[in-house]
């Protein structure tokens, strides 16, 4: 965190959930440019609720979130849209497009009503797909995709949108590990080349530990811990976050912390 620089977005105590029933409580949370954010926690922390309070999808019972230092509720939803790229843990979609096609859906918001993509809107498209290596698959449909591809298509699609800010939902969850490593040493690479903020909700400790400058915890609705991979990664965090015993050690190379899971127990 550069506490120099102003907050691209934040929540600043908010409290928010269903029905009346909150399930954030009073988080305040500032995210800043260039930032590679990984959040982790539990099922039912919160993880998925603050990022629908940060996307404007879900409304703050109490206090509010900031967009570039003005309330997002304020905010336009094809402003919030140039701004703010989402990506999902899978879509569904209700005509199957070629990936060519949903890439360039990521240029909608910037098109004036009824009218048509622009040659600038496919240039770009064509560049995003060129950095990702895409081209391959350029005339594919979605549904013929695995799920690595999706989710590299997914990536495609918030680039061609040209936001600061990329927010992720949980979207390795159903990955196999070659392809979550894949995809984060994409979202690596666009984090260091294009300065863009990166916030992801994530299980894998020990990826969010190697690649992410900086992770949240939230338990209960609330912050645990909030810092770089070396300050929150601790013992003692992960006690309470998980209520497990887990040993963590320094990596090999890189010095990260990883996690190491408690032995089988001996008989």
């Amino acid at each position: 965190m550069n506490n120099d620089l102003k907050p691209l977005l934040e929540s600043v105590d908010v409290v928010s959930g269903y029905h009346q029933k909150p399930v954030l409580k009073g988080v305040s949370l500032p995210f800043y440019p260039g930032e590679f954010v990984a959040i982790l926690g539990p099922n039912g922390a919160g993880k998925s609720t603050l990022l629908k309070v940060l996307l404007g999808s879900l409304s703050p019972q109490q206090g509010e979130v900031r967009l570039d230092g003005k309330a997002l509720a304020s905010w336009d939803a094809k402003a919030r849209a140039r701004r703010m790229a989402y990506i999902p843990q899978d879509f569904t979609l209700q005509f199957d497009y070629t990936v060519r096609d949903f890439v360039l859906m990521g240029r909608i918001t910037y098109l004036k009503w009824w009218a048509a993509y622009s040659a600038q809107d496919a240039e770009i498209c064509e560049a995003v797909m060129d950095e990702l290596d895409l081209h391959q698959y350029a005339d594919t449909l979605i549904s013929q995709l695995s799920g690595g591809e999706r989710q590299r298509v997914s990536i495609a699609r918030a680039l061609a949108q040209q936001t600061d800010i990329i927010l992720m939902d949980e979207a390795f969850a159903n990955l196999d590990i070659n392809h979550q490593i894949e995809l984060m040493q994409i979202l690596y690479r666009i984090h260091k080349s294009r300065r863009k903020c990166i916030v992801m909700i994530s299980h894998n400790i020990n990826l969010a530990a190697e690649y992410c400058q900086r992770i949240i915890m939230l338990r209960d609705g609330s912050v645990l811990a909030d810092g770089t991979p070396d300050d929150v990664i601790q013992t003692r965090n992960l006690r309470a976050l998980y209520d497990t015993p887990l040993t963590i050690l320094p990596h090999p190379t890189s010095g990260r912390p990883v996690v190491i899971y408690p032995e089988m127990p001996h008989e």
